[in-house]
């Protein structure tokens, strides 16, 4: 999913570099207020972990590869603010040590896996579990639909963004100047594979380290520190 140099053409990754920069940076200034200091260790975990996770790529006909993002896990346990940083932090990295993605589309890269994926991710988990016990299978089922639906909306942006290169960008005579494939193309190409392959990836990933945290410790997750504050403020006006 990662976006090399020479298929966005300016006018679409400049608009994401000025989307993304205000992001990064009030995902900064979240960190200092959400993320407990038991959670930070976590967060340089995250990075890595995601930086790891990306460089596994598996091939698929037609020539091309995929992977898992783990954005989904990251979001679920630190929140998809924390999880902006952390994605960001590994998909940077990766463009500047490997040529894993290209510098001019960062930011559409980092908005794609690091924006959508984690947001997408952390409320379609906390729809599915609900108010459920915190050690609920449904919770395992709901982290894996979440990973699944989390990759896949992902890709359908990734898609997206290539396909309204054509339009953007061409010569007088309407030859594409970037990516040559229209939406039609473009779309349920990026769609498909991942509904059918690295979506599934990434939800057996989500699930497994989800029912992992289950058995062992369940106040990292994001989620049940906001509970927990939202009955703390309720107890205190109570009082």
């Amino acid at each position: 999913m990662h976006i090399p140099d020479g298929y966005l053409g300016p006018y679409t990754y400049i608009a994401m570099w000025i989307i993304m920069i205000p992001i990064w940076y009030y995902a900064g200034k979240k960190l200092s207020t959400e993320l407990r200091s038991k959670q930070v260790p976590l967060l340089a975990l995250a990075a890595a972990f995601s930086f790891v996770i990306m460089m596994f790529n598996v091939p698929i006909p037609g020539g091309s590869t995929g992977h898992a993002v783990g954005g989904a896990i990251i979001g679920i346990v630190l929140g998809p603010w924390a999880a902006i940083i952390a994605i960001s932090v590994a998909l940077v990295l990766q463009a500047l040590m490997f040529g894993d993605g290209g510098i001019t589309a960062i930011a559409a890269n980092c908005f794609n896996m690091a924006v959508v994926m984690p947001f997408v991710a952390y409320y379609v988990y906390r729809a599915i579990s609900a108010n459920t016990e915190i050690t609920s299978s449904r919770r395992v089922i709901a982290s894996a639909v979440a990973g699944w639906l989390s990759l896949t909306t992902a890709a359908a942006f990734t898609g997206f963004e290539f396909g309204i290169q054509p339009l953007l960008h061409h010569t007088a005579e309407g030859v594409p100047l970037y990516m040559p494939y229209s939406l039609n193309v473009t779309v349920p190409a990026m769609i498909l594979e991942h509904v059918l392959g690295f979506g599934i990836l990434e939800a057996l990933v989500t699930a497994l380290i989800f029912a992992y945290i289950q058995r062992t410790d369940t106040t990292i997750l994001y989620g049940e520190k906001i509970a927990a504050q939202k009955k703390s403020k309720k107890s205190a006006t109570i009082a």
